[in-house]
């Protein structure tokens, strides 16, 4: 019964987040037909609850499969062991639009090559999760679901005193001392290919979150 008063309390404040991302302009652009449209983010009061248990298992699974890509993207401009013992065709790696000649014998920072990956999850009728794809490309989406969970702690905070859940408040701080760690004494900067991407408002959102600033970068592909 406790539940079910939560979930028609968090229905009932639904337009008032939504009032809310609307005023703070929490848009995603679209490109369709060679044109960009912007939209509101689409807000759901009723949250998907994964389990303490459920979602340690799935958080050892990810670091091990971050590591694993780290690894793989490392041994491909590097020794290419991986091609020589025949697990995995040249032709897949050098015919990839991903692939970069350029990148070849070069180590990055601390040897980290993907410092942001975007795992795509989805849970199957048969309970088990499966991994959709891996996007290693500075993947976005992480500041929609921290500004919908501020927004609804303002709307609703007893939902948040009465329910044990994980606070999610520290991601820019997370993401500041992953920039500086892999820093060689420049400056940290979000970079940026402008007001019309589709992914413009994260870019200025996490900037000011972590205290850095935006930078103009073109897109190349």
């Amino acid at each position: 019964m406790e539940k079910t008063v939560q979930r028609l309390d968090l229905l009932q404040h639904t337009d008032t987040v939504n009032e809310l991302l609307a005023r703070y302009g929490v848009k995603f652009g679209i490109y369709k037909n060679n044109e960009f449209k912007e939209q509101l983010f689409p807000f759901d009061a009723i949250p998907r609850i994964i389990g303490h248990e459920e979602f340690l298992f799935l958080e050892r699974g990810l670091k091990q499969r971050v590591m694993a890509l780290n690894l793989f993207i490392k041994d491909i401009y590097g020794k290419k062991q991986i091609v020589k013992d025949g697990i995995v065709p040249e032709d897949f790696i050098f015919a990839s639009g991903g692939y970069m000649a350029e990148c070849e014998n070069t180590l990055p920072p601390k040897g980290i090559y993907c410092h942001i990956s975007g795992i795509d999850l989805v849970k199957g009728k048969d309970e088990n999760w499966y991994i959709l794809e891996d996007n290693l490309r500075v993947p976005s989406g992480a500041s929609y679901p921290m500004i919908a969970r501020e927004l609804c702690r303002r709307s609703l905070p007893d939902t948040f005193h009465d329910n044990h859940l994980e606070d999610n408040r520290n991601y820019a701080d997370l993401l500041r001392r992953t920039m500086d760690y892999v820093n060689t004494g420049g400056h940290t900067v979000i970079l940026t290919p402008g007001r019309y991407n589709a992914a413009y408002f994260e870019h200025s959102y996490l900037a000011e979150k972590k205290g850095a600033q935006t930078v103009y970068c073109p897109r190349s592909d």
